[in-house]
C-alpha cells in the first residue's frame, strides 16, 4: 500500500471512501456527507472488510449526528437511533459492524442529559477513536501472525485483508507484510476469489504497493498448489468468529481449510478481537449474507453468462474450528479448544485495554 493512505478519511465532517470497485485499474475517492450515503456504500461494496465497515459506519452515525437539525436532545437522539438502525441493515455476516454501532448507540446513551452541540462532538470523538484503535490493533496483529510464518516461503491468502479492509495495515495481510520484512524470500500465492475478485483485485494491488512477490491464482488451482508442494502455510481474515472457533469468512475460505488439513498444511485465522462473537456458540447461528446473482453472471459489469440463469451467491461460509490451526488476536495466539483460549483472550484484553 502507498504509505500513509488509508481507504478511510474523516476531514471537515465529510467521510472520504476510497472506491474499492474500481481498484486496481482505478484510484478514486467518493465523498460522503449522509448518513445514507455510507449506508449505501457499505451495501454496494464501496468499501468493504469487516473492521473497515464498523469503522466506516461509526463514522456514518457522527454524519447523522453532525448533520442534525435538531436542538431538542430527546429527538436528536431518536434522529439518531434512527441512523444507527438503517446501517444494522446494510450487512449481516460482519460482526465488526454491529460492535462499532452498539458501542456508538452505549454513547449516545451515556450522553442524553447533555446538549446537543456537546453529543455531536462526543460522537464525533468516539468515532474518531475507533479508527484509530483498529490502527493500532493491526501492528499488534501484524508482528503476532509474522511469527507463525517466520520460516515459510509460500503463503496462501484468500479474499482481501489488507489496509483496504481496515483502519490500519490489515489482519491476516499484515502479518504477511511483517514477515516480509524479514524473510525476503517470502512468496504469495493470491486467490483471485471469486466472484468479486478481491483477491485478484486488491490483495495484488497491496502487494504490489508494498513489492512483495506474489502471483494470482484461480480459486481452483489451490489444491494443485498443495499438492506439488509449493503452499507452507494460508492465513486468511474473519467476519465472525464464534465461541468454539468456527469462523465465517470470504466464501471458499472452508475448502481452503479442508484442502489444508488433507495436505498437512497448517491454516491460520488473523483477526482482532472486535470480531469475536462468543455470544454464539456454533457457525450455525451465524447468518450468511446473499448477494446478488449479477456479480456471479456479470463479474466487474462483464457479461459471462445469460442473468435470467438461477444463481447461488453466498457471499460467506463457515469454517470449522477444528480446521484451524490457530487464530491470531492483538492479544496474542489462540489454540484448540477454542472455547477456553477465545475467552481467555477476551479476558485479557479487558484486564490489558489493549
Amino acid at each position: 500500500m502507498k504509505k500513509n493512505l488509508r481507504p478511510i478519511r474523516w476531514a471537515g465532517g465529510i467521510l472520504s471512501l476510497l472506491e474499492q470497485r474500481l481498484l486496481p485499474l482505478q484510484e478514486k475517492w467518493i465523498h460522503c456527507d449522509r448518513a445514507e450515503r455510507v449506508a449505501r456504500a457499505i451495501e454496494e461494496m464501496t468499501v468493504r472488510g469487516a473492521p473497515a465497515i464498523g469503522i466506516t459506519a461509526a463514522y456514518g452515525v457522527a454524519l447523522a449526528a453532525r448533520k442534525s437539525k435538531m436542538a431538542n436532545p430527546k429527538f436528536f437522539q431518536k434522529e439518531i437511533l434512527r441512523a444507527i438502525n438503517r446501517l444494522r441493515q446494510t450487512r449481516p455476516t460482519a460482526v465488526n459492524l454491529f460492535w462499532a454501532l452498539n458501542r456508538m448507540a452505549h454513547q449516545l446513551e451515556m450522553i442524553a442529559n447533555e446538549k446537543v452541540i456537546e453529543q455531536k462532538r462526543i460522537l464525533e470523538q468516539e468515532a474518531i477513536r475507533i479508527h484509530q484503535e483498529d490502527e493500532v490493533l493491526c501492528s499488534i496483529l501484524g508482528k503476532y501472525g509474522s511469527k507463525v510464518l517466520a520460516h515459510c516461503h509460500h503463503v496462501l491468502t484468500h479474499c482481501n485483508t489488507g489496509a483496504l479492509a481496515t483502519g490500519g495495515d490489515g489482519t491476516a495481510l499484515a502479518a504477511i507484510t511483517w514477515a516480509a520484512k524479514k524473510n525476503k524470500k517470502l512468496h504469495v500465492w493470491v486467490d483471485e476469489t471469486r466472484p468479486y475478485l478481491q483477491g485478484a483485485r486488491l490483495t495484488a494491488y497491496e502487494l504490489a504497493q508494498a513489492r512483495i512477490p506474489f502471483h494470482i491464482i484461480t480459486d481452483n488451482m489451490s489444491a494443485y498448489l498443495m499438492r506439488l508442494g509449493k503452499v507452507d502455510a494460508i492465513i486468511v481474515g474473519a467476519d465472525r468468529i464464534v465461541a468454539n472457533g468456527d469462523t465465517a469468512n470470504k466464501i471458499g475460505t472452508y475448502a481452503l481449510a479442508v484442502l489444508a488439513k488433507a495436505h498437512g498444511i497448517p491454516f491460520y485465522v488473523a483477526a482482532p478481537t472486535t470480531t469475536l462473537d462468543l455470544t454464539k456458540k456454533t457457525g450455525q447461528e451465524i447468518v450468511i449474507e446473499q448477494r446478488s446473482s449479477k456479480e456471479v453472471t456479470s463479474p466487474q459489469g462483464v457479461a459471462i453468462t445469460r442473468e435470467d440463469y438461477p444463481v447461488f451467491n453466498p457471499a460467506f461460509d463457515i469454517t470449522p474450528g477444528e480446521l484451524i490451526s490457530g487464530i491470531i488476536l492483538e492479544t496474542g495466539i489462540c489454540r484448540r479448544p477454542y472455547g477456553l483460549s477465545l475467552k481467555a483472550a477476551v479476558l485479557k484484553k479487558r484486564s490489558r485495554k489493549v
